[in-house]
């Protein structure tokens, strides 16, 4: 609304709500921060879980940051952006979800403070910008050297991911995430590339976790298109299609007129020995095994049986270049042109039921490229959770074998990189320095968490790890079941170098993006949309889980 001359003029629709200054901040810090706080209990090896229903009544119950994020049905805009902090640190790291949230709702929290004493937003962005700076410096200071060979210490950056997984021993689970990232690592001058999706992973319920296996070369979730195929081949000689063997069908429309028995009994001959000639094709090329990602006619079907080949269609465009990777079968997209020089080789293929259904394994490949992880569990959600547990996993010693670096873990990091910032703070001076030192305040959300979360004193915990760090102990962090200051190095908690320093970066971005915010226009609901007015103020839904 403006006034013109004593004339009221409208120059937002009607019913549009406004909120400006300070209120419209300290409306977004608030809804940005219940966030934090909906997932902070589940920070850590002793974190609590979430059990999320959706609107169609499906239960999830999991402790992994981003998934509780992305299940809760949010609707305010500034605390949506928290859960976008969230996918980008699962999609760059995999890992430290809960650890990015967290501290952007801590950095929230200091800059409120900040406001209150009438600082100007812009210059705490400034001062949380290099202080920002600053922590990455830090960061490659206090980082260490791990290479891919050192299978002891990968095995501990898996064993840190997947604790709080569930009550299972992880020892086995991290072997298998290990193995799988070794075996489809490559190297390129003088760099590792870890691309995760090459690891199939299968789950399935039935048994226990630690019937969970690794299979050199891939598992296709599909059965054998005819009972009458061999179940199992020794030696298998791998031909891949991406072609039916079907009669093809014209693509204009043709008309054949049959005017005797004789000429249709011909016609379906015709029929039949196409699909003989494209059947010998496969035969004559030593193939014993074929993976066809389209269709295959019921009488080819007859015909492969005949000759002892297993054949699967349908296979996923995913799998086909997955089994190429595994088996180094190149895949053909015409069948005419197959030959021997094509083929890709397992040392064994077989049909097995898991659980009810049927599944081809192709395993024994030499030097696969791909692989399988098969994932059991006592119940559904037990396998879910699991999943999203190996997933994190995978990717943390992924990028740990990229990066060649790692971190102390235990709240180590993050107690030193506070401790530097309180020294740093006073060298840049002006109001800036209180900024620099509301994010070294802010860090310590991490260790206090952990603490909180483990049923141990949070300010004890803190005056612990701060004496152990300010006697030069960098490497020390909090061991959970005494509380007490501990070598993270020698009690085998280890994380990724690229989680702290995405997690610093995603925290700051949000935290001055909702900073830079002084007014939001609300436009007014539509009836078939959900409540009213997110935009001013209202609190998003799922704040309750706490």
């Amino acid at each position: 609304m403006a006034q013109l001359g004593g004339m009221p003029i409208l120059v937002l629709k009607e019913g549009t709500e406004r909120r400006r200054g300070k209120d419209a901040q300290s409306g977004n810090i608030m809804a940005a921060k219940a966030v934090a706080e909906a997932v902070r209990t589940t920070l850590g090896p002793k974190g609590m879980d979430k059990m999320i229903v959706d609107s169609l009544g499906d239960v999830t119950v999991t402790n992994d940051g981003v998934t509780i994020l992305k299940e809760m049905d949010i609707e305010h805009p500034a605390a949506k952006m928290m859960v976008e902090v969230a996918k980008t640190q699962d999609d760059e790291v995999g890992d430290g979800t809960t650890t990015a949230v967290v501290l952007a709702g801590a950095l929230l929290k200091g800059a409120e403070e900040l406001l209150n004493q009438d600082i100007h937003p812009t210059t705490i962005s400034k001062g949380f910008r290099l202080a920002a700076k600053e922590v990455k410096k830090v960061i490659k200071e206090i980082a260490e050297d791990i290479s891919k060979d050192d299978k002891d210490l990968l095995k501990k950056m898996a064993l840190t991911s997947l604790a709080g997984r569930g009550t299972e021993d992880h020892e086995k689970t991290a072997d298998l995430c290990v193995d799988a990232v070794l075996a489809i690592a490559e190297e390129s001058n003088d760099e590792i590339i870890a691309d995760i999706d090459l690891i199939s992973v299968i789950k399935k319920v039935g048994g226990r976790i630690d019937d969970s296996k690794l299979i050199n070369g891939m598992i296709i979730d599909k059965e054998r298109v005819n009972y009458r195929m061999p179940e199992k081949i020794e030696n298998a000689k791998i031909a891949l299609l991406n072609d039916s063997i079907e009669v093809k069908k014209t693509e204009f429309s043709a008309e054949i007129q049959i005017k005797s028995p004789e000429q249709m009994q011909a016609f379906l001959d015709e029929e039949e020995k196409i699909l003989k000639k494209m059947v010998d094709k496969i035969v004559s090329s030593g193939a014993n095994v074929l993976f066809c990602q389209k269709g295959i006619d019921d009488l080819a079907q007859y015909y492969l049986a005949k000759n002892g080949i297993l054949a699967v269609r349908r296979v996923k465009k995913s799998d086909m270049d997955k089994l190429s990777k595994a088996t180094g079968a190149k895949i053909i997209t015409k069948l005419d042109d197959i030959t021997e020089d094509d083929l890709g080789y397992a040392g064994l293929v077989e049909e097995r039921k898991i659980g009810d259904d049927k599944m081809v394994f192709v395993e024994d490949c030499k030097n696969p490229k791909a692989v399988s992880l098969l994932l059991k569990g006592g119940s559904e959600h037990v396998v879910d959770e699991l999943e999203r547990g190996i997933h994190d996993a995978l990717r943390v010693v992924g990028i740990t074998i990229e990066d060649k670096k790692f971190l102390p873990g235990g709240g180590a990091t993050e107690i030193e990189l506070s401790l530097r910032l309180k020294d740093y703070a006073p060298s840049v001076g002006g109001r800036e320095q209180l900024a620099i030192e509301e994010f070294a305040k802010a860090l310590e959300v991490i260790p206090r968490t952990l603490a909180e979360n483990a049923g141990l004193d949070p300010i004890d915990a803190l005056v612990e790890l701060r004496k152990a760090h300010q006697e030069g102990k960098k490497t020390y962090g909090l061991d959970l079941d005494t509380g007490k200051a501990k070598d993270m190095l020698e009690a085998g908690v280890i994380e990724p170098i690229r989680g702290k320093s995405q997690a610093v970066s995603s925290a700051i971005e949000v935290t001055n993006m909702i900073l830079s915010i002084d007014d939001v226009i609300a436009a007014k609901a539509s009836s078939t949309g959900g409540g009213a007015g997110p935009g001013a103020g209202g609190m998003p839904s799922g704040e309750e889980e706490e």
